[in-house]
């Protein structure tokens, strides 16, 4: 840990540790299904941050009816989602060890079960957002005090929806929604600067009306001062966080052939070292 650390910013810091732990016993063990495994490991700062410090979520109750709602847009990455469940107690280890096989309640993309604390079924891009929306509106409606809280990837970006999503946010004057853009340069067949640029988010997310910042997605420090400063602006809040495909492990930053494969035990061994030595 580094000096003049806060005892919160360690707290969020061990969480996505023990996350990166269960990511890859989740990988490991679904075998030749393979798992997604880059677009979970870019995230795991930025949900840890929400979970262990953000939302506000009931640990003995899944279904309270006040809690905080989270919806994972990219739901190819629900790796890092099912490890920050178990961390809070939703999803026991041994059930995390059934990822990917038959008759599980984890599958590849999440699909609802509120016992578990999957709100929201999601896997097709760009539906997310809209969904968050709607979600955000419901609260204001019936006068609950939620905020709604939406991860979407920067290669999604290259969905219409999304940015039929985003110009209604601040229409509907949607305070009480939060979304981080997973910026971290790649989608399934390549670069985004192969496929579709994704640049100049920072201009396009605030010409939509939305309060919008720039941040590094693994840096903490970074990612509880842009939640905790944000709270009394009365906008739909966005943040652009710079991140790195498959953060954590040598050989997979920065390595899009880790979008989705298989984890081999080899490569398990290799990353558990990785981890250690921290």
């Amino acid at each position: 840990m580094e000096v003049g650390e806060t005892e919160q910013i360690k707290k969020i810091k061990n969480f996505a540790l023990e996350m990166r732990k269960k990511i890859l016993k989740m990988a490991v063990s679904a075998g030749s299904n393979s798992a997604h495994f880059g677009g979970a490991l870019s995230i795991t700062e930025i949900v840890s941050t929400l979970f262990a410090h953000q939302m506000k979520i009931d640990k003995t109750n899944p279904n309270w009816e006040e809690r905080d709602r989270f919806i994972l847009s990219k739901g190819h990455a629900c790796l890092a989602y099912y490890a920050a469940l178990s961390e809070i107690g939703y999803i026991s280890s041994e059930e995390l060890q059934t990822f990917e096989k038959n008759d599980t309640n984890l599958l590849g993309h999440p699909v609802i079960n509120k016992d578990l604390g999957i709100d929201f079924s999601n896997g097709s891009l760009g539906m997310g957002l809209s969904l968050g929306i709607g979600v955000a509106i419901s609260s204001k409606k019936k006068k609950k005090n939620f905020n709604v809280y939406v991860i979407i990837g920067d290669g999604e970006c290259n969905e219409g929806s999304v940015w039929e999503a985003a110009m209604a946010a601040p229409n509907f004057k949607l305070n009480n929604l939060y979304v981080v853009i997973d910026k971290n340069n790649f989608q399934q067949t390549g670069s985004n600067k192969e496929i579709m640029s994704v640049e100049n988010l920072i201009d396009k997310w605030s010409s939509f009306g939305w309060h919008t910042v720039e941040l590094d997605g693994h840096n903490i420090q970074e990612l509880c001062n842009f939640f905790d400063s944000s709270k009394k602006i009365d906008k739909p809040k966005a943040a652009i966080a710079n991140t790195v495909k498959g953060k954590g492990f040598s050989f997979s930053e920065n390595n899009n052939d880790w979008h989705h494969s298989v984890l081999s035990k080899s490569f398990y061994e290799k990353a558990i070292k990785e981890l250690t030595k921290r």
